[in-house]
């Protein structure tokens, strides 16, 4: 299943949270009223068959789970993503850009289809994005991306609303050449996310995910709260 096949809001508009267990997905995709993709992170985990088994627990309750990088999007987590993507297909999965491309051909060789996305950061200025830390300009990246069959780039740290004038244009141009999905992530809460998805409404963006992790997540249990994901909801929809 694509990103594109699940119901979003407004058309557009779908959230990744982590989850904890299976019983946390249940509660984040009722709270989110079925507008999530569940998500791991691979830095949770010691063994990779221990992220194999956490990806096919939480698949029992949600068509598609989102494995992430973990440690603040670390890159050399990206080989441990792909490890657990293939002995549980997720659907999606976050890589760093540079990585996106060889992933997305290794596990299509495997007879997996999913989704993999390309991480990029904030280049400190509009029409700009780093990737591996040099600058390019976001129309040479996205036409790399497809060059690429990457059909969704990640943008992160975003801060808030700190890059927001740089997502929007990269939303922009993304969408008029055709990619799928951004995913932004990065000090996203119930505080800022109308501001951000307004932002971003009138791009064309066939699908915006923002990734909602910090502002969410009990530090005592590591679960995902469902009251946060309903009040995020509740604010996207004024």
């Amino acid at each position: 299943m694509n990103l594109k096949d699940l119901r979003k809001i407004d058309d557009f508009l779908l959230f990744n949270f982590l989850a904890k267990d299976q019983e946390n997905v249940k509660e984040i995709i009722e709270a989110g009223e079925g507008y999530i993709v569940p998500g791991i992170v691979s830095s949770d985990f010691e063994k990779i068959e221990e992220g194999i088994r956490k990806v096919e627990e939480l698949k029992e309750v949600s068509p598609i789970v989102s494995i992430g990088l973990g440690d603040n999007g670390n890159p050399a987590n990206w080989d441990k993503v792909l490890e657990i993507a293939e002995g549980s297909s997720p659907g999606h999965i976050n890589q760093p850009f540079e990585k996106s491309s060889y992933s997305c051909g290794y596990l299509q060789a495997k007879g997996l289809d999913q989704i993999v996305n390309g991480l990029v950061a904030p280049a400190g200025k509009v029409g700009y994005v780093k990737v591996a830390g040099m600058e390019i300009k976001v129309e040479n990246l996205v036409d790399l991306a497809l060059s690429m069959g990457i059909n969704s780039i990640k943008f992160m740290p975003l801060k808030g609303t700190t890059h927001l004038e740089e997502l929007v244009y990269l939303c922009e141009i993304a969408a008029e050449k055709g990619i799928t999905a951004i995913e932004p992530a990065g000090g996203i809460s119930a505080d800022n996310i109308a501001v951000i998805v307004d932002a971003v409404r009138g791009t064309g963006i066939p699908v915006f995910m923002p990734h909602i992790f910090g502002s969410t997540i009990d530090k005592e249990t590591g679960q995902t709260i469902p009251e946060e994901v309903a009040k995020i909801l509740a604010a996207v929809r004024g």
